[in-house]
């Protein structure tokens, strides 16, 4: 089984660049499952509901999110009913939307899970109990497990993956935008990067209008943010599952450019 894991959409520029390379991957690599994180896709921070649909409409198959994905307010309205929206699964009792979602595909039933790191991070509950419970409890109703841990450290997405290895088939790490070199299959088989990347403006801080975040550093006074123009980056990695064994066989990692 082929998944691919995109980076941190950002923006219309982002939106329109996935859509541009999914159809282009998906015939060069036959891939099974495209997962996307979606936290950044309404304008460079949250998700709507028309860029949900807009997103599962350009060949997502699953989305995640992260701390953004709270902060277009009319998320509450429809996150409930979002089934292949999902936001991290730490977050306390009672916190609106689903932090996994099953996908059968091939006669596999996949398990795609989003946690949130603790380390300079939002508060929320502890990812490594919240996953340890979690896959006990879907571990008669899935045969993999894909994890997008989207967290600051790298330090705690390497121990989450070291904690996991085996226990699942991959842990991708997102939220710094910035795509990291070290895909790697751990001894027990779990295929990991600390970091997808990111789908927007390539010439930019993070997606952001470089000469804004230079202001704010060095005046030290708020800037109102908004995203850079000009050529795009599509960061994500190519994992390859083997279906017997539900461990990964293949990592490979993609970073490509087009003009806007």
């Amino acid at each position: 089984m082929k998944i691919l894991m995109i980076g941190d959409i950002c923006g219309r520029a982002g939106r329109q660049t996935a859509g541009h390379f999914i159809p282009l991957l998906k015939k060069r690599y036959k891939i099974d499952v495209v997962i996307a994180n979606g936290e950044n896709a309404a304008g460079g921070t949250g998700i709507t509901e028309p860029i949900y649909s807009d997103l599962l409409s350009i060949g997502i198959d699953v989305i995640t999110s992260g701390n953004h994905v709270w902060d277009k307010k009319e998320i509450f309205s429809f996150i409930d009913s979002a089934d292949r929206l999902i936001r991290p699964a730490n977050y306390p009792p009672g916190t609106p939307g689903q932090g996994h979602h099953l996908f059968k595909m091939n006669g596999i039933t996949l398990a795609i899970i989003n946690l949130a790191g603790r380390t300079f991070m939002p508060p929320v509950d502890c990812p490594f109990r919240t996953i340890d419970t979690l896959l006990e409890h879907l571990r008669d109703q899935a045969d993999a497990f894909i994890i997008d841990f989207h967290a600051e450290a790298t330090s705690e997405k390497m121990a989450l993956a070291w904690h996991l290895d085996g226990k699942i088939s991959c842990l991708a790490g997102t939220h710094t935008h910035i795509q990291t070199a070290d895909e790697r299959l751990l001894p027990a088989g779990t295929a990991y990067i600390t970091d997808v990347g990111m789908v927007g403006p390539w010439n930019s801080i993070l997606g952001v209008d470089k000469d804004l975040v230079i202001q704010k550093f060095v005046t030290g006074l708020p800037v109102k943010f908004s995203l850079a123009h000009g050529p795009n980056i599509f960061n994500a990695l190519l994992i390859d599952i083997d279906e017997f064994s539900k461990k990964g066989t293949s990592i490979l990692r993609i970073n490509e450019q087009i003009n806007a």
